[in-house]
């Protein structure tokens, strides 16, 4: 039974969330669902990937989300130059006290924009790898903890591959989810062009919602109840990839895990303190996909991974009403999982 307390919560999360929601709706036209989606990642505690072509907002829907919060913020442009230190920070002698002194770098902020990620070198983008799963830093033998909350909202471009360095697995399985912006409709081209014309909408964007709000509401989120049903269905949707014939690569168990703390911030935004199905399987895409590696032949015959997750939750039963129906299936395609799947 929900407490006066956890209500409280919840009311509060929600209208924290909308005045965020409505100061970002404020610069992205036209994108509501993606503003969302911005939102659900930010109060899940994870990282957002925006992968879409040049011009589309990327960036600026990046740095609307850091200003709609009053919280550090630093932004890194990822070129073929930068280096590791660049982003963890560098241990300094000082001669007159003869001793180290760490200078942190551009990832020691709340929320850390990453322009154009895939252009830095391997080598640079494995310097977020500690920060993002850890909250932390490790320089010389030295761990500093990052502030909180934490989050990477970084962008890259699916074009123009020249000069650019595909993101790892290990590096994609980091983010919770990835979103692409796409073309705004026409009428809401007209109406930035009525609206940011002139002047940058960036410019009279005000904070709307405190660091430590943020920080309560993500400890809110996890109060979200989950029943067993619905988390059996989150562990099938995720097996499901593992024995996918067109996929090579399954998702991880981090990524059962942010599906599931994805799946209570929308439930939190909506106003429930429960999870329905239908939460999972609106998050199926942007969790799933970005992780999954299809065969050569899949990829080759134009077949993406956003369609092979659709087929995958199409196939996979809904917690029903006799559950045991539902958790107790044959594999989904005729094997079982195999290594290396």
């Amino acid at each position: 039974m929900t407490t006066y307390d956890e209500r409280a919560d919840l009311n509060d999360l929600t209208a924290t969330a909308d005045r965020v929601r409505r100061s970002v709706e404020s610069v992205i036209e036209g994108k509501p669902e993606v503003v969302r989606l911005s939102l659900t990642v930010l109060l899940a505690g994870g990282h957002l990937l925006i992968e879409d072509v040049p011009g589309v907002g990327k960036t600026m829907l990046a740095k609307a989300l850091a200003r709609s919060i009053d919280c550090s913020v630093r932004r890194i442009q990822f070129t073929p130059d930068l280096l590791p230190s660049d982003v963890t920070g560098v241990s300094v002698y000082d001669q007159q006290r003869h001793e180290f002194d760490f200078k942190p770098g551009a990832i020691f902020s709340q929320i850390v924009i990453g322009d154009e990620i895939n252009r830095a070198s391997p080598k640079t983008q494995s310097a977020l790898l500690e920060s993002m799963e850890e909250r932390q830093v490790t320089v010389d033998g030295h761990t500093y903890p990052l502030p909180d909350p934490f989050m990477v909202v970084a962008t890259q471009n699916p074009v123009e591959m020249e000069g650019t360095y595909p993101l790892p697995e290990a590096q994609r399985d980091r983010f919770m989810a990835r979103v692409s912006i796409g073309y705004p409709s026409p009428e809401a081209e007209l109406r930035m062009l009525d609206m940011h014309g002139g002047v940058s909408p960036l410019d009279d964007l005000q904070p709307v919602a405190h660091a430590h709000d943020i920080s309560k509401l993500v400890d809110a989120v996890r109060g979200v109840h989950v029943s067993e049903p619905v988390r059996r269905y989150v562990v099938d949707l995720v097996a499901g990839t593992r024995e996918h014939p067109e996929l090579r690569l399954g998702a991880s168990p981090r990524t059962t895990l942010h599906l599931l703390r994805a799946a209570k911030a929308t439930a939190a935004l909506a106003g429930r303190d429960f999870v329905l199905p239908d939460d999972v399987q609106s998050l199926a895409v942007p969790v799933l996909a970005h992780r999954l590696l299809p065969t050569a032949q899949v990829r080759m015959g134009g077949r993406t991974s956003e369609q092979i997750v659709v087929d995958i939750v199409r196939h996979v039963p809904v917690p029903a009403a006799n559950h045991r129906e539902a958790t107790s299936r044959p594999p989904l395609y005729g094997r079982q999982p195999q290594r290396g799947y």
